[in-house]
């Protein structure tokens, strides 16, 4: 184990996410992970990789922009995790993500348990449940994990009520998009507005935090009783995948700093609008990008 001391632990799928023209790499973790390191803090990821190409050139990859690789795992029987993607004639993606993969074995390792001790946030998201070998892992993790920080990542078929009731009953923080609000919130009553969502799945979970983002219309943030909000950033979209994994970090990194929640907010809808102008998840920025974006603020 690296002598390092991590401030965030992701936890999850690493994969090849395989595009008509190309193949990019992704999963939320690592996209979480990635954005952290940009921002100054100190990300560890928790995944496994197959013994082949794919699983080489993702870890030289993340070596390669100074994230740490020390807890990646290598399977020996099965490949690195692919998603194919299609866009269906309404521009809807469609994602064929394939099983069995690597990142659906992570194993428990001893080091696990002092990294988790001595890191402030833990990240992870419901599709690395899929498979019980992780989703046990990730069950052991979170005994140990101080603050949990569930982002769901709802992905049919690999999802069912009970695993997400499951999961937010340890949940410390909720980052959702509006369409798993509505759906989550709609297992149990049909609420006039989403504040009353919000406050029905705090209440019924004990969650301590909920954020939502609603893509042009912007964001929520719940934290114990007090509801903020933010109207979003008007940018031209290049694409929105890994826009709200950008948000997320943001979030976490504001809130390692005790900013206040007005402050984070702001600087998670800042991040998460420029991820959404660019094409890749995981582009290369410097935090002055940001100081532009607040000029197309509706």
């Amino acid at each position: 184990m690296s002598g390092n001391t991590y401030q965030v632990i992701c936890f999850g799928e690493i994969l090849w996410n395989v595009l008509p023209q190309r193949a990019v790499p992704c999963g939320a973790p690592m996209n979480v992970a990635y954005h952290l390191n940009k921002l100054g803090k100190s990300p560890a990821l928790i995944t496994r990789v197959g013994f082949d190409d794919k699983g080489k050139e993702l870890i030289n990859l993340l070596s390669g922009c100074g994230i740490s690789t020390d807890f990646f795992q290598v399977d020996y029987h099965t490949q690195t995790g692919v998603v194919h993607t299609r866009i269906k004639k309404d521009d809807e993606m469609v994602y064929d993500i394939v099983k069995p993969a690597a990142w659906d074995y992570i194993q428990w390792e001893d080091d696990f348990e002092s990294l988790l001790q001595n890191a402030s946030y833990f990240v992870f998201g419901s599709l690395v449940a899929r498979n019980a070998q992780s989703k046990n892992i990730l069950f052991q993790c979170m005994e140990i994990a101080k603050i949990k920080v569930f982002d769901i990542n709802i992905r049919s078929p690999f999802f069912h009520q009970q695993l997400i009731e499951e999961l937010l009953g340890k949940t410390d923080v909720l980052k959702m998009n509006i369409a798993e609000l509505h759906l989550v919130s709609g297992w149990y009553n049909d609420y006039k507005n989403d504040l009353e969502r919000v406050k029905s799945l705090r209440e019924r979970f004990n969650i301590k935090s909920i954020i939502v983002t609603k893509g042009n219309d912007g964001a929520l943030f719940n934290l114990d009783e007090t509801f903020y909000s933010h109207p979003g950033y008007t940018v031209k979209v290049a694409g929105t995948s890994g826009s709200g994994d950008a948000f997320l970090a943001a979030i976490i990194s504001k809130l390692i700093d005790r900013a206040p929640p007005v402050e984070a907010l702001d600087f998670a809808s800042r991040l998460g609008a420029y991820v959404a102008s660019r094409k890749e998840a995981c582009p290369d920025y410097t935090l002055s990008v940001l100081d532009r974006i607040h000029i197309l603020q509706n």
